[in-house]
């Protein structure tokens, strides 16, 4: 073409393009429309031709190029998975129908579209994945939903997975409510899932590859299938949200992106739909870690705790131990919320469960494993410890060993916050090895290892009384028991005398023990007393050796 390029268009504002006007005219309506206004603007043509604006254009200059390639090579241009999603949503913006030209791009465009059930599923994958430059415009022509079915179409009639087949999409949510393995992606099996292979850790064959689309592409996915936000009631969906996150998780720039809270939130509600019936409590650790690294409202993260904290007697040490975000290494504010949770639905009973006292040894566990952190304060210490009631607990020597750790990993906390640390235990559930280590303990406050002596003092005392009242029911058995003979109330009553020495011998220790105790903290007193009177007479000797400055040296003989 030896004609010179008559028409300038300029592309979103950053690229132009010089084209012959007759060329493009001839298969864009809207071009012809907007050059068709710039000459009744300018009747006089000038030299280098008109210039107009495209803005909003889907693709940029690469989308406005292959239209261009398509209007110079009359009208046959070749299509595939690829650049369809391109070409389509241009022939739209640029309205180049059949009224303009026969077969015309969007013409072709559509006839493509219709094949593309026969598509392979990379191929339409591929074609999902190009919308996302321009998918507002893509999802205004409605090729956006068309390759979303066509999509989920392939999945549902893949024989590697026995799901059933999908439905229209924005189907009702109620006809999902009856199970959230019978509808949509439900999965058909007979068999249990063991405990180990719980379906959070389970995966579909179009896992990996769904990861590859931006969030905003699969929230669309969710909206169309009527499953996103609380009507999520679809298993399998849920399972393919968790797997996505965690993917988004180690992608960097994928984690910053802004739709992956919604997706998050969609997820929380699907696990809380199932609850302990598709997910162990360690799975739902796993999820907690996974949707509150890429953002969850408070309602979703408060649903999500609360079935935690339901099922935290099925909890391990390394669950609990989840990583802090407020200056400390473990997320303990975590901990005790769940504990609360677990303590408020265990409060109808009128004894202790087991379940009760299993979540006591395993918070003992944690506070001795959270207790060296030097981050950590003496609130969250006690908030933790006293986080149970006294029932939870049938002996305190684990609270005392994660006390110890923390007062021996905190040198500088002051005799009012070591004391403070202290009221979490209780001096009655205390063996009496813990009991000697507490009085001998340097870093426990002498008032505190007289008080612990003194309760196991008062409870030795009921011993010799119980083994005097058993001792008696056994001679009195054997005087009135003709069956009994004397070698057996002889036996009897030698087990007795020897169970009233050793709770003699205990009793004896403990008051020797309680007995220096007090002449520890009697010397203590008298040293303090004796500290202060050093101080008080340094005092008064820096205050006459002012006077005598003062007073021009006279004071000088009374101090030689």
């Amino acid at each position: 073409m030896n004609e010179l390029c008559d028409l300038k268009v300029h592309i979103n504002g950053h690229h132009t393009l010089l084209l012959h006007q007759s060329v493009m005219c001839a298969f864009s309506g809207r071009l012809r429309t907007m050059v068709t206004q710039e000459e009744k603007k300018k009747p006089s043509r000038a030299p280098e031709g008109f210039s107009i604006k495209l803005a909003d254009f889907p693709g940029g200059a690469e989308g406005f190029e292959l239209v261009a390639r398509f209007c110079y090579n009359n009208g046959r241009v070749p299509l595939c998975p690829s650049n369809l999603p391109l070409l389509h949503c241009a022939a739209v913006f640029l309205e180049m129908t059949e009224e303009v030209c026969n077969c015309n791009l969007l013409t072709q465009a559509e006839a493509f579209v219709d094949g593309l059930y026969y598509w392979t599923w990379a191929d339409v994958l591929t074609a999902v994945r190009s919308c996302e430059p321009f998918a507002a415009a893509a999802d205004a022509s409605g090729l956006l939903e068309k390759l979303i079915s066509a999509l989920f179409s392939k999945i549902t009639a893949n024989p590697e997975t026995p799901v059933a087949a999908v439905g229209t999409p924005n189907r009702s949510s109620s006809s999902c409510s009856s199970s959230p393995d019978t509808v949509g992606f439900g999965r058909s099996s007979s068999t249990k899932t063991p405990e180990s292979m719980k379906p959070c850790f389970a995966r579909e064959w179009w896992f990996d590859d769904m990861t590859s689309l931006c969030p905003q592409t699969i929230e669309k996915v969710m909206r169309m299938l009527g499953c996103y936000g609380i009507g999520n009631k679809n298993l399998i969906l849920t399972r393919f949200l968790l797997h996505y996150l965690r993917a988004a998780m180690r992608s960097p720039a994928l984690c910053k992106e802004a739709g992956l809270a919604g997706l998050a939130d969609t997820a929380v509600h699907g696990v809380a739909l199932v609850g302990g019936t598709a997910f162990s409590c360690r799975g739902l650790f796993w999820v907690l870690r996974i949707v509150s690294a890429v953002g969850l409202s408070k309602a979703c993260k408060h649903k999500l705790e609360r079935l935690m904290g339901l099922m935290l007697d099925q909890a391990t040490l390394d669950d609990l131990l989840v990583s802090g975000d407020d200056g400390g290494v473990y997320d303990v504010n975590l901990v005790v919320r769940l504990v609360r949770v677990f303590v408020s639905s265990e409060e109808e009973a009128d004894l202790p469960s087991q379940r009760m006292r299993k979540v006591g040894r395993l918070v003992d566990k944690y506070l001795g494993e959270i207790s060296p952190d030097h981050g950590l304060r003496v609130s969250k210490f006690l908030a933790v410890a006293e986080s149970l009631p006294d029932s939870a607990r049938e002996c305190y020597d684990g609270v005392y060993r994660a006390l110890d750790i923390y007062l021996e990993s905190h040198p500088m906390l002051t005799i009012e916050e070591r004391t403070a640390l202290c009221r979490c235990l209780k001096y009655e559930k205390l063996t009496l090895e813990a009991c000697k280590d507490l009085a001998k303990n340097r870093r426990i406050p002498p008032g505190i290892a007289v008080q612990a002596l003194s309760s196991q003092q008062s409870k030795l005392q009921i011993r010799p009384a119980a083994a005097a009242a058993s001792a008696a029911d056994a001679k009195a058995g054997g005087w009135h028991d003709p069956s009994q003979t004397p070698r057996k109330v002889g036996g009897g009553g030698a087990r007795t005398r020897s169970m009233d020495l050793d709770a003699m011998d205990e009793k004896e220790l403990l008051k020797l023990n309680l007995q220096k105790m007090q002449n520890r903290v009697v010397e203590l007193e008298r040293a303090c007393k004796e500290m202060r009177g050093q101080m008080s007479k340094m005092a008064k000797g820096k205050s006459t050796g002012a006077s005598c400055h003062q007073t021009g040296g006279r004071g000088l003989p009374r101090l030689c």
